[in-house]
């Protein structure tokens, strides 16, 4: 693990390609266009979502659209379902709008994100004009966090948890000895519902100062381009986010979208997607730690719904891949990460099964 220094000035107008590493792309562009057919394991989304009782929840909500949206109930039902009061919950479109309402809100003078993770954190902080330092986790140390590799002058600090893309869930204490008096502790939880349990969630917690934790509702249940989060912070951070927000930022629809998320079903359907997901996860990774002996290195244990793998050539790996129906995600656009990385999202044992024969065939025309 080491900071990189390097990462100050990044020589382009809008910030978000910094050396090789291009923030701005996402898993989707993955299955845009021309990979619109292939076998998506590229995105992250749950696979069959969002069920059917959902769809109705929102459908029934579109009665209302006349009416300016209400968040009240919304957040009411986030707070209780975390059991903090409503001045610690902030509706957002989505964790990324937290990401730049973060950016744009809060002063600070050393911001450091904690690569590889999600993008979008560094992404909106250099849109914002701040210098960014980056803290990156090492291959050799399983991406794993020590915490006294974080600058003490930081005033802000992004982690992922379970992190994206290397699927490696941080003790929850490790991440809290990052917190400090005058730093501003940000989580990306986005994908711990999908963690059994939600073991090392610091979500709910007010013992950490300066703690700021995100919550997405789009991956576990399938409302990506529904675009609705939150934010779970001390009153006065909330209030901060809020200012920085525009008017009805979260649509009826979203609104009612998280309402039924955060219900009794809804949490008990989502533990038992997580459990099943697990599952599904164990399956992927013995069929991939089949190809060891071609050079195939998988970063574990994975704890969330999708694995990190390096791939020898993986770029052609990956191409390959695509002409025989598939799509994973490249890794190299993820800072710490190079052409050799790709992420592979966790599907059903089927599609699992197709794809592990698809990738034995296109490591051996790369080798051959």
């Amino acid at each position: 693990m080491r900071t990189d220094g390097g990462s100050r000035g990044d020589g382009s107008r809008d910030g978000t390609a910094v050396g090789a590493h291009d923030l701005r792309h996402h898993g989707d562009a993955e299955v845009r266009d021309d990979g619109s057919a292939l076998v998506d394991l590229a995105v992250n989304v749950r696979a069959d979502t969002p069920p059917v009782w959902l769809r109705e929840r929102i459908a029934g909500s579109l009665g209302g659209l006349a009416a300016y949206p209400d968040g009240r109930a919304a957040r009411a039902a986030v707070a209780a379902r975390h059991g903090l009061p409503v001045e610690r919950v902030l509706l957002t479109a989505g964790a990324a709008e937290a990401f730049v309402l973060l950016a744009r809100a809060l002063k600070v003078r050393r911001p450091v994100v904690v690569h590889p993770q999600f993008t979008e954190p560094e992404a909106a902080l250099r849109d914002a004009g701040h210098t960014v330092d980056r803290v990156l986790l090492r291959e050799a140390d399983g991406f794993r966090l020590d915490p006294a590799a974080v600058p003490e002058d930081a005033d802000l600090v992004v982690i992922g948890n379970p992190t994206n893309p290397t699927s490696v869930l941080h003790p929850a204490g490790a991440i809290a000895r990052l917190a400090r008096p005058g730093r501003t502790l940000v989580v990306d939880e986005a994908f711990m519902d999908a963690v059994p349990g939600e073991r090392e969630a610091l979500a709910g917690r007010t013992d950490v100062p300066g703690l700021v934790v995100l919550r997405s509702l789009t991956k576990t249940w399938g409302l990506a381009g529904l675009r609705i989060g939150y934010v779970l912070a001390a009153p006065e951070i909330v209030a901060e986010l809020e200012r920085a927000q525009p008017l009805w930022p979260v649509s009826t629809p979203a609104l009612a979208a998280a309402e039924a998320c955060v219900a009794p079903r809804a949490l008990a359907e989502a533990a038992h997607a997580a459990h099943r997901g697990a599952a599904d996860r164990a399956h992927l990774v013995a069929g991939l730690e089949e190809f060891a002996p071609e050079g195939v290195r998988v970063v574990g244990p994975a704890e969330g719904p999708f694995v990190l793998v390096r791939v020898p050539r993986g770029a052609e790996v990956r191409r390959q891949l695509r002409a025989l129906g598939y799509a994973v995600r490249r890794g190299d656009t993820f800072p710490g990460l190079d052409a050799e990385w790709v992420r592979i999202a966790v599907r059903d044992r089927v599609t699992v099964n197709g794809f592990l024969q698809a990738l034995d065939q296109a490591l051996n025309v790369t080798q051959g």
